[in-house]
């Protein structure tokens, strides 16, 4: 199995007065390209920190991410963004969406980033959300979306730049049980269709038998490494 991240001994802490709190206590792990892999855990055990490190968002104190054959602490700020630009999507717990746009240009606006014009980021963006199932919701605003539609415009959005890491903090904590479960069928399906590569944090207990594979963490550390045999590698969005 191909690892698309590889982290060793990542430590991490922070301060706040007199009161540091150590967070991550030289963590490491390996994680297998084109799966779903969930980091389990209670509030406060270090998984979102541990993500945000993966992802390049927060840097550690000490220790080495390798990402697809890169070392991500180790260049500039510059690289690390042009990094994150092209090689990874992300997906938050609170959406992340703009008021005043569609969900079309929600989804156009990376593409525009990477310079891809204007007619074919459009063309790209209603592949994407057509495959989250939003064909028919593209002229709307996010006021005017469920959350559930809402987190499936952020999944889209992420998916349109076809990056081979993709990221997800808390994905379901904010929808029902029904939303909820299509948001982690489609992270499983991006998983098994692109090849992509998706690492989810949650406390969701519904992930847990939808995941390739399941990392319990507890204080800073991972405690169990469980692996799911998963019925079929290749699905696709209906």
């Amino acid at each position: 199995m191909t690892h698309a991240l590889h982290a060793t001994d990542l430590h991490k802490s922070y301060v706040s007065g007199k009161v540091r709190t150590d967070i991550l206590r030289g963590l490491s792990l390996q994680i297998d390209a084109a799966q779903l892999t969930l980091i389990a855990g209670p509030s406060g055990c270090g998984k979102s920190t541990l993500l945000s490190i993966l992802s390049g968002l927060t840097p550690p104190d000490s220790g080495k991410v390798i990402a697809l054959g890169e070392d991500v602490w180790r260049g500039d700020a510059r690289a690390l963004e042009r990094f994150r630009l092209q090689h990874t999507g992300f997906v938050f717990q609170g959406f992340n969406l703009f008021p005043a746009l569609t969900a079309l240009e929600q989804v156009m606006l990376p593409l525009g980033y990477l310079g891809v014009d204007d007619a074919q980021a459009a063309q790209r963006a209603r592949v994407a959300l057509e495959e989250v199932g939003l064909a028919s919701r593209t002229h709307l605003k996010p006021a005017e979306l469920s959350g559930g539609e809402k987190q499936r415009v952020a999944i889209a959005r992420a998916l349109v730049k076809q990056p081979q890491l993709l990221f997800a903090d808390e994905p379901t904590s904010a929808l029902d049980a029904a939303n909820g479960q299509i948001v982690i069928d489609t992270l499983r399906r991006i998983a098994h269709v692109h090849g992509t590569t998706v690492l989810c944090v949650s406390h969701d207990p519904r992930l847990t038998t939808h995941a390739d594979r399941v990392l319990q963490m507890e204080d800073g550390a991972i405690l169990s490494d469980r692996r799911v045999v998963v019925e079929s590698a290749v699905e696709s969005f209906s």
